[in-house]
């Protein structure tokens, strides 16, 4: 049985344990590691592997001895609880042995769960499952996490209060993160909001996301579309010190114009026009963005792009002129540039 769309991550969550078996698999492997994760633990419940109710086969020792997966599924285990076999990295050519395994399955025996890697639709696999009157098929794709899935995972970790300007900038951060890290976020909030009833912020999100390490860089180029030239030259010596190139400085400083700039000239507005921006951003940097351009207006913005398109070639060409001082200038004018021009 084929899983599509939302009920993949339903199923998975809470899977069903009279089915014999069940195959995820994806091109992430930490996607579909988090989904068979997800299962298992469903599957079994707690201490499985100290109570040795979970057995762990790899793909390539069943390719060669297909009849330990029958032998797993029928063992029966010291500690009573549910079973599971998990054959992990799995191939075509585990189809024959996990076949045999499905036709001999019955209630009682270890459920079988499969993981594999991305697989086509020719797949030995594939076929077997899908068709198949109880065995399950989850194909993990690369989408980020929907609301319902976050929604569960913050249940998890203890978040209840979650008001509708978290939870939208929860999911811009799915989208912006691996979900891997996503997942460690969401349980460093659920830790941080332990004993703590009132409702999650965006200020609380965006202190307890995962913090760039283009920080230094992005305060200097804010400043500089904010008019403080003031700030610039104690940022610019901090940056210097670590070593960061003056291209680097440039390239990350013409893609916050030109964000900017698509923000202000989108016909939905500025926070429409945000909503669009891959990476996305959200809480108060989403918020201060849209200040930023909304202050400046699409033709002052168009000024700041040809002038860092300008700065950028001077960078790369064979100038004499120190670079940082290049870059350093080009932010000041930057920061005392004319704004408000639609």
């Amino acid at each position: 049985m084929l899983l599509k769309g939302a009920e993949i991550a339903r199923y998975l969550a809470r899977p069903d344990p009279t089915r014999p078996a069940l195959l995820i698999h994806g091109q992430d492997a930490m996607r579909v590691a988090l989904k068979r994760a997800e299962a298992v633990a469903a599957l079994t419940g707690p201490d499985a592997e100290a109570e040795m109710r979970l057995t762990r086969l790899a793909g390539s020792d069943l390719r060669k001895d297909g009849a330990t997966l029958m032998d797993e599924i029928k063992a029966v285990g010291f500690f009573p609880g549910p079973r599971v076999v998990l054959v992990e990295e799995a191939t075509d050519a585990v189809a024959p042995a996990v076949a045999a395994a499905l036709g001999e399955w019955a209630h009682g025996d270890a459920v079988i769960v499969v993981t594999a890697g991305a697989l086509t639709k020719s797949s030995a696999l594939r076929k077997l499952f899908e068709p198949h009157k109880t065995a399950i098929c989850a194909p993990i794709y690369d989408d980020p996490p929907g609301e319902e899935e976050i929604a569960r995972w913050l249940a998890e970790a203890g978040l209840r209060a979650v008001p509708p300007a978290a939870m939208r900038d929860l999911t811009t951060l799915a989208r912006a993160l691996d979900p891997g890290d996503f997942r460690q976020t969401v349980e460093k909030i659920g830790l941080y909001k332990f004993g703590d009833d009132t409702p999650l912020t965006p200020d609380e999100i965006a202190a307890l996301a995962p913090a760039t390490v283009e920080a230094d860089v992005d305060e200097l180029i804010d400043a500089a579309a904010e008019g403080r030239s003031d700030a610039l030259g104690p940022l610019m010596r901090r940056i210097e010190t670590q070593g960061i190139a003056p291209v680097t400085i440039c390239i990350a400083a013409l893609r916050h114009v030109r964000a900017l700039h698509l923000a202000a000239s989108d016909p939905g507005g500025v926070q429409a026009g945000l909503g669009r921006l891959r990476p996305p951003v959200f809480g108060p940097r989403r918020d201060r963005m849209a200040r930023q351009a909304q202050g400046w207006g699409g033709r002052a913005l168009e000024d700041a792009i040809h002038l860092l398109i300008e700065t950028d070639l001077t960078l790369r060409s064979s100038s004499r002129a120190p670079a940082m001082a290049v870059m350093e200038r080009a932010l000041i004018r930057l920061a005392m540039m004319p704004r408000g021009r639609r």
